[in-house]
């Protein structure tokens, strides 16, 4: 059998679920392994997701989904494909360790095809519940993963200087 044919696709989630809508990621992990979507694996990076890395590396899979609350200035619930190189020029809010572009940029050098997705919060602070809205975008997130397709989420559209003027 090729690797295509065997290889999984791996759903890795971004957030600390004590932060209210930074915990997008935990909750959609949490619903995946309560229910689980055939060909999908879920890996639950928390709010240190460069410390399973290797887990995700390990599943040699055919490709990888991010998903974390982003600031994108968005509605909250707002869900966008996120291009990676683009992270670092936006300087996303993370509440986490490392910049996301680093891990992803780690992630490239063996699995070609990784998605980021990210889902805009509303409110993200210590022991505040998550609001409606990301409770929602977990919910179409979860859906879209279920019939993945790349394009099934819009991509953040970015206005480069140049086309403003």
């Amino acid at each position: 059998m090729s690797k295509q044919m065997t290889a999984p696709k791996v759903v890795l989630t971004v957030g600390n679920s004590m932060m209210g809508d930074d915990g997008a990621g935990p909750l959609l992990a949490d619903l995946m392994e309560t229910n689980p979507i055939e060909g999908w694996i879920v890996i639950n990076g928390g709010s240190a997701p460069e410390n399973v890395s290797y887990q995700v590396r390990e599943l040699q899979p055919q490709c990888v989904v991010i998903v974390d609350a982003a600031d994108i200035g968005l509605k909250p619930g707002e869900i966008r494909v996120i291009d990676p190189d683009y992270i670092a020029e936006m300087f996303i809010m993370s509440t986490h360790n490392m910049p996301l572009n680093f891990l992803i940029d780690q992630l490239k050098d063996d699995i070609p095809d990784i998605t980021f997705l990210g889902i805009q919060p509303d409110l993200v602070g210590f022991y505040y519940p998550m609001t409606e809205a990301v409770k929602n975008a977990v919910d179409e997130v979860y859906q879209g993963i279920k019939s993945w397709r790349v394009d099934y989420f819009p991509e953040l559209e970015v206005c480069d200087e140049d086309e403003s003027e």
